[in-house]
């Protein structure tokens, strides 16, 4: 077992937030475990922090917690410029760095990008691909994400594979809809699912301070399990690990954890904030 920097502390503090946790936390450590589904905890860090020094700051603020990294995995995608100036640091606490996007081409003359030879080049493991924020500010469309994936398979590079709806969606009934057609893009060119997790990110609640209720978070989550218990069988179903994301904090962690069908989470502005173990130890209490 392999106890790196997330105390006690914390873990008492956000098991009892909520309320819930205690009477769910079974219910999901039964399931998960039955079927080898380690939680996960992503930190997006998105177009922060300002300077190299906050980002180094952050991460020393992190290093008097201590997380089991045989209970979770964590992952945290930095601004392209600071990752290659904290992967060591990062590393060096048991948490994986991953770039926040990827490109849907191999090397060449596209300027701007980076592409999975780099990543592997870099010894850097995961990307994030398909975050609402690049399909909706960036035009990026289901084809090119399925295109990202594919060159990430064809590397080895782990992928956090992003989906969601946005308000007018859910008010539309068309959660599931939307949440099938955007996995539907990727599941022909996905070899190897061990290399996949899903973040499931409902767009109207990621930085507006609202969350899926844990019953919408889970209702919606199992939704996604059994349309891939469908598509891809048994096997990928029960063993891909599923996030929510969307406005996670410290206060509501412990409880949205406790359903049997969120395997962790993909978090945002929480992430760059000191008591981001805090929602560490909660995945792996």
């Amino acid at each position: 077992s392999s106890n790196v920097g997330l105390a006690g502390a914390p873990r008492q503090r956000c098991a009892s937030a909520g309320g819930r946790g205690g009477l769910f936390a079974s219910a999901r450590a039964t399931a998960a475990v039955a079927m080898g589904r380690k939680p996960i905890v992503g930190g997006n860090w998105k177009c922060n922090p300002a300077t190299l020094k906050e980002a180094t700051e952050l991460l020393a603020a992190w290093g008097g917690s201590t997380f089991d990294a045989d209970k979770v995995e964590v992952v945290i995608s930095p601004t392209a410029v600071h990752l290659p100036s904290v992967k060591d640091k990062a590393e060096s606490m048991g948490i994986m760095v991953a770039t926040q996007n990827v490109s849907n081409t191999g090397m060449g003359a596209f300027t701007g990008e980076w592409c999975a030879e780099h990543l592997d080049d870099f010894k850097i493991k995961w990307t994030l691909i398909g975050h609402s924020e690049r399909r909706t500010k960036y035009g990026e469309t289901d084809e090119i994400t399925a295109q990202k994936v594919q060159k990430c398979q064809e590397k080895g590079i782990k992928v956090i594979f992003c989906i969601g709806e946005l308000l007018e969606e859910r008010e539309a009934g068309k959660t599931d809809e939307v949440n099938q057609r955007q996995l539907a893009a990727v599941i022909p060119v996905i070899k190897n699912w061990d290399d996949i997790v899903i973040a499931y990110e409902p767009v109207w609640a990621i930085g507006t301070g609202k969350v899926a209720t844990p019953e919408q978070a889970q209702e919606t989550q199992k939704a996604i399990r059994e349309y891939l218990r469908a598509k891809c069988g048994a096997d990928v179903a029960d063993s891909v690990r599923i996030q929510y994301g969307g406005s996670v904090t410290p206060k509501n962690c412990a409880e949205l954890i406790g359903m049997p069908d969120i395997d962790g989470f993909l978090v945002g502005g929480a992430s760059l904030k000191p008591d981001f173990p805090t929602i560490i130890s909660a995945c792996a209490a």
